[in-house]
């Protein structure tokens, strides 16, 4: 029974049949868990030392194994819950979850993306357009350079910038006299 003077902790009276069960008359509810658990969990293995005589002159030690068959209710009762069609069940439950957790962290991506927008607009825009650029110039393959000294008009009067055209224009000028050739049958060996 509940006791009405000990409200936080409530002790049962077990004394009746389960009194032996539990090896004890009272018990509080917080340890009712903890001796069912006992209860619960799977024997000790049975152990049988035997000594097997296998003849008079011979004095031997061996040991033998003995399957001994017991009813597993606990495992009988897994195999039925395990049915394929269970395992189908659990199997979409999971997939489920792990969508949600995706969008889970999708959206808090999201949330400091715009709370770091929120906070610091200007600076947030130069990191993220900076970032951009790396990105863009790594899909591109082509090597990263300086963003801001590429940005400068005088970066790009220096003598290597001259013969980059020179070497453009040429190549252009090729490719447009080679599609003339070939327009005009004219073959160059």
């Amino acid at each position: 029974m509940h006791t009405k003077f000990q409200a936080r902790i409530r002790k049962y009276d077990i004394a009746g049949k389960t009194g032996p069960i539990f090896e004890c008359t009272r018990i509080r509810f917080p340890d009712l868990p903890g001796k069912l658990n006992k209860l619960i969990l799977p024997s000790e293995p049975i152990i049988i030392n035997h000594t097997i005589c296998l003849g008079a002159d011979q004095k031997k030690h061996a040991c033998y194994d003995i399957d001994v068959e017991v009813d597993d209710q606990v495992r009988d009762s897994m195999r039925t819950f395990l049915t394929p069609q269970n395992t189908h069940e659990l199997e979409e439950l999971d997939r489920k979850v792990l969508q949600h957790i995706d969008s889970i962290n999708q959206l808090k991506q999201s949330r400091e993306f715009y709370l770091s927008f929120a906070d610091d607009p200007q600076g947030f825009i130069c990191k993220w357009l900076a970032s951009q650029s790396r990105d863009v110039k790594m899909l591109t393959d082509s090597p990263i350079g300086n963003t801001e000294e590429e940005r400068r008009a005088d970066y790009y009067m220096e003598q290597w910038s001259y013969e980059a055209v020179s070497r453009y224009f040429y190549n252009k000028v090729q490719q447009k006299r080679v599609e003339l050739e070939q327009a005009l049958g004219i073959r160059n060996s």
